[in-house]
């Protein structure tokens, strides 16, 4: 390891975890280095980045996680590439019941039917296997239905640390279809 370049050490084990990124004690485990020493080398990785034009690279941290990523420069592009059939993903309605788990977590299939007034089985079937949401316990109540909350994927799929980074919303705004939290491209509407 001593002959390897530090910067390069971290740069391509953040490279092979791609979208799961590593946390820093993962990094130095995995590198050899102290946790401090991780955090000086990706400081130089981030600045290294930012002063090369010639790079789409960055790094980010999400969900407590330091992943590779693309500058906000090409996110145009990178829209682009997303709306093509192929990477359209999450109909409206998903999107929908992702934005109200996301606000009202932990809760039920029922509860979430009420807020848009039709059913959500199939959207949350989506949301679950796209492993955005999932049942984390049951109401103590007849029937024990099933509670539902976003995942740490969810964290990364929207870009935030925690969920109190979330926009902050009326809580007259889950009803109905009145009003969609996350627009088709599954970014928050920040002018709601």
């Amino acid at each position: 390891m001593d002959k390897l370049n530090k910067t390069a050490v971290l740069e391509l084990l953040l490279f092979v975890a791609g979208e799961e990124g590593l946390e820093l004690n993962q990094l130095s485990e995995l590198s050899g280095m102290s946790k401090f020493a991780c955090e000086q080398q990706i400081e130089r990785l981030v600045e290294k980045y930012q002063t090369d034009k010639e790079s789409a690279l960055t790094i980010i941290e999400t969900a407590g996680k330091y992943k590779l990523a693309t500058k906000d420069i090409f996110a145009d592009i990178l829209k682009n590439y997303a709306k093509t059939p192929i990477n359209q993903s999450l109909s409206r309605s998903a999107l929908e019941v992702l934005s109200i788990i996301a606000y009202k977590q932990p809760i039920t299939r029922l509860e979430i039917d009420q807020l848009r007034g039709v059913n959500s089985s199939g959207a949350l079937s989506t949301l679950r296997a796209y492993n955005l949401v999932e049942k984390t316990g049951t109401l103590e109540v007849v029937g024990r239905p099933g509670l539902y909350e976003t995942t740490e994927f969810f964290l990364d799929y929207i870009g935030i640390n925690n969920l109190s980074e979330l926009t902050e919303v009326d809580e007259s705004q889950f009803v109905g279809e009145q009003q969609v939290l996350f627009n088709e491209n599954g970014e928050i509407n920040e002018n709601q």
